[in-house]
C-alpha cells in the first residue's frame, strides 16, 4: 500500500508543481509570467502578473509538498484550491478534456482529497518526522478549505463579462 501511495503522491504532486512552473516560467513548455498573466486575463481574471505568480507559486508549493509527503493535509488543500479555480474556468466546456473540459482538474482534486484521507504513507517526510497518522477530520477540512478557497478566489478575482454593444 505504501508503494502505491508513494507513486500516486509523486505523480500528482509533480504534475501539479510542473503546471505551476509553466505558469511563471519558460520551463516545461511554459510561456513565462507574461503568458500566465495573459492566460488569466483571457479566462476573465483580474490581477495581472500577481495572479499568475500566486497561482503558479501555489501550484509549485502544494505540488512539491504533496510529492514529498510533507504537511500532507495542507498540501492537499493547496492543490484542491488551485484545481478548483481551474475547474471553474473549464466548467462551461463540460466534463471531457478533449472539449477543454474540467476532467483533469477534477481528477487532481479527487486525488488530493484521497491523499489527505489516506495519509502520505510510510515513505513520506510526514512519517519520517512523526506527523502521521493525521486524524480523519483533516481530510474533510482539506477538502472544504480547498474547495472554499478556490471558489472564493474565483468570486474575488473573476471579472463579469463585458456588456455586449448593440449593433447600430
Amino acid at each position: 500500500m505504501d508503494t502505491g501511495i508513494l507513486i500516486l503522491r509523486l505523480l500528482v504532486g509533480l504534475l501539479v508543481a510542473g503546471h505551476g512552473v509553466q505558469k511563471i516560467s519558460s520551463h516545461l513548455g511554459g510561456t513565462g509570467v507574461e503568458g500566465g498573466t495573459e492566460e488569466f486575463r483571457a479566462d476573465g481574471f483580474r490581477g495581472g502578473a500577481l495572479t499568475a505568480l500566486a497561482a503558479g507559486g501555489g501550484q509549485i508549493g502544494s505540488g512539491l509538498l504533496l510529492a514529498a509527503g510533507l504537511l500532507t493535509p495542507l498540501a492537499a488543500t493547496g492543490a484542491i484550491g488551485v484545481m478548483t479555480v481551474a475547474l471553474t474556468v473549464k466548467w462551461r466546456h463540460g466534463l471531457w478534456v478533449q472539449n477543454d473540459g474540467y476532467e483533469y482538474p477534477l481528477v487532481l482534486i479527487g486525488t488530493a482529497a484521497a491523499l489527505a484521507a489516506t495519509g502520505p504513507g510510510a515513505w513520506s517526510l510526514d512519517a519520517a518526522i512523526g506527523l502521521t497518522p493525521y486524524p480523519p477530520w483533516w481530510a474533510a477540512l482539506a477538502l472544504v478549505a480547498g474547495l472554499g478557497s478556490g471558489l472564493l478566489t474565483r468570486i474575488v478575482l473573476h471579472r463579469p463579462p463585458a456588456p455586449a454593444i448593440a449593433d447600430r
